[in-house]
């Protein structure tokens, strides 16, 4: 038997600089809004009082940074895009950083893998400019430029064409472009921003305007977070402002009432620096164990400080992670800070929580349609005031239900004999008996419909005689333009009415009398929440779901023998009902000897 032929042993190289500086950006540079987020914090550090940014494409062709900060010199320039030079340390203490940037590599990695142009001027001198192109630089030139700095960068990933097909689509790019401009925004209001979508042949289109707030900085975060997170939520948010240990936690935390059913208006900061830390999630959540549902989650901007000493924000390149020194005490007074902040709120309710009661209280005003609702296509085997008025059913008065004795009980589901409390249907099989949640099972229902009639010729609408008109905050405002298209495709028809109001002016026919601001705060969650899903269609059918809770039988309506019959044959005959859109189960079925079982009969 031949030996194996010995390997060639691989001769080691130092790599040019060229590939060094690639290699480096594909840590830092993930996306067009980690450049986006890595240029604002240089502009920050810079001083400046007023930040644009302009993007294209969303910002694979185009990012353009613009400040009114100190502003940088010809001599500044070529050292600004070298690997690891920076202005913000001396390299003698890595743990004492009190900037957002440090390690020197966000220019040196923009101008690797794209155009990196950079236009400067101090005050009181001349500007110049420096173009870095695939990593080769040029020549430092005379240019005109106002007081600050513009930093222009063009084709992302040109000279790394496979980082390209990494990258989502548009509108994904753009989404997450306009998310860190807001997080950063959050964490600094006295400082003005301006986010604009640039095309080619195309008016700019401004999509978020911030000014600088001014005064007490409370007050100015307050009326910050009016403008990015809308009016809701400071209007329904305690200030919070506790000391302990040298640990300050300071920002807005909402009510217990007013809840989100995901986490996406959640926001934390460490010394003013965006992060996605376990820690201080998981302390929030711990926060407010006692006053919410597992379902439910806080909403806050939260803003913890310390000695910079005590945190290590070296850990990676995004600088989105960091280590606490002392992690339980910071921990701590998230936890024990937020439960007394909200212990001195606890007699409070939000005032969603007051309106939605008002408005279930007052009589209410019958919606006028263009079309008939009375005239929709039945639904399956359920009687004319099932299909009508869903979810809206007019309440009758309490009455012993009279089930129809000709039903068979050898349905698999059986045959309803009662229902409990309003919401619970009693069904009698031929081997025990069914208890079912109305409103989980016909959530499903509506859910399954949905998707068909979409798939289908498209879902039914019903359009409003009188659009109903809703204000929002900007960036709610430019999310749903975003996707007014895919919406309409569900039958949920938008259109700008001037400044960040939204007019609705069609619904899907199914969900009936379904409030149109409830139904609006729903989608807005699940787009926000899903980010970029694995599909459109994804995204779509996750929108529907929120939507089929808007046209599902309430908890606490009355149903007749014959309507929760027809319930309980269109679970039957529907794909996955025995669970709701949340993955809580529709039913419980006992068998008579589960039933015997708990009488001691056998």
């Amino acid at each position: 038997m031949n030996s194996p032929a010995p390997k060639i042993r691989p001769a080691i190289r130092l790599l040019d600089e060229a590939a060094i500086n690639r290699i480096a950006a594909g840590e830092v540079v993930e996306r067009p809004a980690s450049a986006v987020k890595e240029l604002v914090e240089n502009a920050l550090d810079a001083g400046a009082r007023r930040i644009s940014v302009d993007y294209a494409a969303g910002g694979k062709v185009l990012i353009r940074v613009t400040d009114d900060g100190c502003g940088m010199g010809p001599d500044d320039l070529p050292l600004a895009v070298a690997r690891h030079a920076t202005s913000k340390i001396d390299g003698s203490d890595l743990l004492n950083i009190r900037s957002f940037g440090f390690r020197g590599e966000a220019l040196a990695s923009l101008g690797a893998v794209g155009r990196l142009a950079i236009t400067s001027r101090v005050r009181g001198e001349e500007g110049h400019r420096l173009v870095v192109e695939g990593g080769r630089m040029g020549a430092v030139v005379p240019a005109s430029a106002a007081p600050g700095t513009v930093i222009e960068l063009r084709d992302l990933f040109y000279a790394t064409p496979a980082r390209l097909k990494f990258l989502r689509s548009d509108r994904a790019e753009a989404m997450a472009i306009a998310e860190v401009v807001r997080r950063l925004a959050m964490a600094e209001p006295l400082v003005g921003f301006t986010l604009t979508e640039v095309a080619e042949g195309e008016p700019a289109r401004v999509i978020l305007r911030l000014d600088p707030e001014n005064g007490d900085f409370f007050d100015a975060l307050q009326r910050r977070l009016t403008r990015v997170l809308g009016a809701e939520f400071t209007a329904n948010a305690l200030r919070v402002d506790v000391e302990r240990d040298g640990l300050h936690l300071s920002g807005y935390a909402a009510l217990p009432t007013y809840s989100r059913g995901t986490s996406v208006q959640q926001f934390l900061f460490v010394n003013g620096r965006p992060v996605q830390d376990r820690l201080l999630y998981g302390a929030l959540k711990v926060a407010y164990l006692d006053v919410l549902s597992r379902d439910r989650f806080p909403a806050a901007v939260l803003n913890l400080s310390c000695d910079p000493e005590r945190v290590d924000v070296n850990v990676h390149p995004a600088k989105s992670e960091v280590r606490f020194r002392e992690p339980e005490a910071a921990r701590s007074l998230i936890i024990t800070g937020l439960r007394m902040v909200l212990a001195q709120g606890a007699t409070r309710a939000s005032s969603t929580v007051a309106t939605a009661t008002v408005e279930a209280l007052r009589p209410e005003a019958p919606r006028v349609y263009q079309m008939d609702l009375a005239s929709r296509p039945s639904y399956g085997a359920l009687s004319a005031a099932f299909q009508a008025q869903a979810p809206g059913f007019a309440e009758a008065p309490s009455a012993r239900v009279e089930p129809v004795a000709e039903t068979p009980v050898d349905h698999p589901l059986g045959a309803a004999r009662a229902q409990l409390h309003e919401n619970y249907i009693i069904a009698q099989t031929a081997t025990g008996i069914v208890i079912v949640d109305q409103h989980a099972a016909h959530e499903r229902l509506v859910y399954e419909r949905l998707k068909a009639q979409r798939d289908a010729s498209g879902i039914p609408t019903q359009a409003l005689l009188i659009p109903e008109i809703l204000e929002l905050s900007a960036a709610d405002h430019a999310r749903l333009l975003a996707f007014a298209d895919d919406l309409a495709g569900l039958g949920l028809v938008l259109e700008p009415f001037g400044g960040q109001a939204i007019a609705v002016r069609e619904v899907p026919a199914i969900l009936g009398q379904a409030s149109a601001k409830a139904l609006l705060a729903d989608v807005l969650d699940e787009l926000t929440d899903q980010g970029e899903a694995p599909s459109l269609k994804a995204k779509m059918d996750a929108i529907l779901s929120r939507m089929a809770c808007h046209g599902s039988i309430r908890s606490g309506r009355q149903m007749r023998a014959e309507e929760m019959n027809a319930l309980l044959r269109e679970m039957e005959a529907t794909p996955l009902s025995g669970q709701c859109n949340h993955g809580r189960p529709t039913y419980v079925e006992l068998k008579l000897s589960d039933i015997e079982r708990l009488f001691g009969r056998t």
